[in-house]
């Protein structure tokens, strides 16, 4: 007669398996940078966001003290979290989840996105947004590292557990000598060697820190170069090597603790504003859906709140076309099925091969000329002040030639 199992082990297994699937579901990848060391002189805050909820969308909000422009998840109608953003005073905010703040049997929340939305709404500055962390009922029941920037050349992170927030200045040269503080899915103030998201901090530093010695820290480097990054910091896998394959020569390969993942569902960077330049010329660059198959659109706070059809919800198809596009060619990469492992499994030869017509071969032409049409028009709306029918023009404009490009590379559009 087998040996029963006494039900405390079943408990310990449901628990580790769902402290897998948290780590794997929320596994962003962060960044705050100091203008102090970005090729312009402007702050930036990424979020490589990682997620259940695939499906994003960005809204602008007109709920609160000051306007605000920020990523929400398609199926949030009522936009009452938001994920990364900024509002018209300059200031921004993102978070990502940690796993190795509280050491308790408390129950999380996860209302980080709540926290994000009020403080779009009333932060001006990063002292606004500490006062408000401190202002918050203990235990507050959120585990998380809060990245922000303010139009006064702020930058820092706020990790907060239960009991606990610190804050980590990326002004300070003693804590960030290179100008920049990464997070993944652990804190610095944390129990050390828990938690998540180590190899692809490592990823990320190595990225970061090249860019920094060739003075090339931007919002570009950082979405082509870290959002898209195919190499893993401890295998030393790169997964360029199958550049060589011609199409057609399915390659699968084990794709786990990339930057970019599964579960990616956006990568979203704001870059702020110098001392004394206009807070409304911050600037929102998205890459909505699987990042390794979509484009960077920039976004701006807009008078008339209308942002471009790609990224705002489509009642058709429940999504914003963009997210929805990207998502259709992931699955062209995950086409393996058997085993519950399968999902793990990339074609990277859907992305790369030798016929240079891999997804990420082919979007690359059309994301360098989006960068370099929408960098033109933020230098001369730097110098003129913002147009906003210059600004819907544009948008207008990023739309045809998206929704073009699409349908002519990939035969996709909307249904």
């Amino acid at each position: 007669m087998p040996k029963l199992v006494p039900m405390k082990h079943y408990l310990i297994v449901f628990i580790f398996f769902l402290s897998f699937i948290i780590s794997n579901s929320y596994a962003c990848t962060t960044a705050v940078i100091s203008g102090k060391y970005t090729k312009d002189g402007r702050p930036l805050l990424w979020k490589h966001r990682d997620t259940w909820s695939i499906h994003n969308k960005v809204v602008q909000f007109d709920d609160g003290k000051y306007p605000y422009v920020g990523l929400v998840n398609s199926q949030d109608s009522l936009g009452k979290s938001v994920w990364i953003g900024y509002n018209s005073t300059g200031f921004a905010i993102m978070n990502s989840a940690s796993y190795n703040l509280n050491n308790d049997t408390i129950k999380q929340s996860g209302l980080e996105g709540r926290i994000i939305k009020k403080a779009l709404q009333t932060c001006a500055t990063i002292d606004d947004f500490e006062k408000m962390l401190k202002k918050l009922k203990q235990p507050t029941r959120l585990e998380t590292n809060f990245g922000v920037i303010d139009a006064k050349g702020g930058a820092a992170y706020f990790e907060l557990g239960n009991f606990k927030v610190v804050k980590i200045d990326a002004n300070d040269p003693a804590i960030a000598p290179n100008g920049y503080v990464i997070r993944t899915n652990y804190s610095f103030t944390g129990k050390a060697s828990i938690g998540g998201g180590y190899i692809r901090y490592e990823t990320a530093n190595k990225v970061f820190s090249e860019a920094v010695k060739n003075n090339e820290l931007s919002a570009q480097t950082i979405i082509q170069k870290a959002s898209r990054n195919l190499t893993h910091s401890l295998t030393g896998t790169n997964l360029w090597d199958y550049a060589g394959l011609k199409k057609g020569n399915n390659q699968m390969v084990w794709f786990v603790d990339y930057i970019p993942r599964r579960s990616s569902s956006s990568s979203v960077i704001v870059e702020g504003v110098k001392g004394g330049e206009n807070p409304n010329l911050s600037t929102m660059w998205t890459v909505l859906g699987w990042p390794l198959a979509s484009v960077t659109i920039p976004i701006w706070i807009s008078d008339s709140e209308k942002l471009p059809d790609l990224v705002t919800y489509n009642e058709k198809i429940e999504d914003a076309p963009l997210c929805d596009f990207a998502l259709t060619l992931k699955n062209e990469c995950y086409t393996y099925k058997w085993g519950k492992n399968s999902k793990y499994y990339l074609n990277v030869n859907a992305l790369i091969n030798a016929d240079n017509t891999g997804i990420m071969q082919k979007i690359k032409p059309l994301d360098d000329e989006l960068f370099k049409e929408s960098y033109s028009r933020y230098e001369q709306w730097r110098n003129d002040g913002l147009n906003q029918k210059e600004l819907q023009d544009f948008y207008n404009l990023v739309d045809e030639k998206i929704y073009n490009y699409y349908r002519d590379n990939f035969n996709l559009s909307i249904k």
